[in-house]
């Protein structure tokens, strides 16, 4: 916790006004997370003013090896969490979604952009991943392109937070539980989630692999007849070279692969 918001502020006074907007938008974060399947496992959130942060959401990310638009869309839809619980149930917006918007906003242009995820621009991608090319001062494409862009990316960030307000509304009595708690204790674990929610009816890719391979590693167990050819390969002097995949990291956004607990600022 220190190492990731800083000390308590126990200096930062804030009102019960204040503590209460921080709560519930936390409480939103963490119920969408609860109830969309690809949205990275909580840990803990706490309301405990810090020195970067007046509330926070620590997740796990999981150490995925490819990402798809259902993973992109969950994780902003769990992000966008914290202002449209304010917005429902206090009836205001805040400054304090201002990390959330940012990090929504580029992994919408990256899916746009980047990823080639968006309806009327799918399969292309303007990222140069030779650095060869200067985007500061040439553009790959059409200034009508660009608005295209910019258009699908609001069309996205959009829809999601239309949908993350519907989540917090179809369980809207489990979100307020959570927040009120929030207040009571400032402090809450993932078993509180599990205790008001229920248990997570997906399971984790860490739990996918151990039920797949008996050993959580992501190797899969080979049939008797693969492994006396695998021996055999290996013990030949001539090596194959296995084919690659590209590297998926978004630029300038590496810490979402990060696979050190995740933060959320209010």
């Amino acid at each position: 916790n220190r190492i990731i918001g800083g000390l308590e502020k126990k200096t930062k006074i804030i009102t019960q006004t204040e503590k209460k907007s921080i709560a519930y938008h936390e409480a939103g974060h963490a119920t969408i997370s609860w109830m969309t399947e690809h949205a990275n496992p909580l840990v803990k959130v706490t309301i405990v003013p810090r020195v970067e942060a007046l509330g926070a959401a620590w997740y796990l990310p999981e150490e995925r090896q490819l990402t798809a638009r259902e993973h992109f869309l969950d994780e902003m839809c769990s992000t966008l969490g914290g202002r449209a619980a304010e917005e429902l149930f206090l009836n205001q917006i805040s400054t304090g979604a201002i990390n959330d918007l940012e990090r929504v906003t580029k992994r919408a242009y990256a899916m746009v952009a980047y990823f080639g995820m968006s309806d009327q621009l799918p399969n292309l991608s303007y990222y140069d991943s030779s650095g060869n090319s200067d985007y500061g001062f040439t553009k790959p494409y059409s200034e009508k392109t660009a608005e295209l862009i910019d258009s699908e990316a609001k069309k996205i960030v959009a829809e999601q937070y239309k949908r993350a307000k519907e989540i917090l509304l179809q369980h809207a009595e489990g979100h307020n539980k959570l927040a009120e708690l929030l207040l009571v204790r400032e402090v809450i674990f993932a078993e509180d989630l599990e205790e008001i929610f229920g248990k997570r009816p997906w399971a984790s890719r860490h739990d996918e692999l151990i039920l797949q391979n008996g050993n959580g590693e992501e190797t899969p167990a080979l049939p008797n007849a693969e492994k006396k050819a695998e021996t055999a390969e290996a013990e030949d002097t001539a090596l194959a070279q296995p084919n690659t995949i590209a590297d998926q990291s978004i630029p300038s956004e590496s810490t979402d692969q990060d696979v050190t607990a995740k933060e959320k600022d209010s």
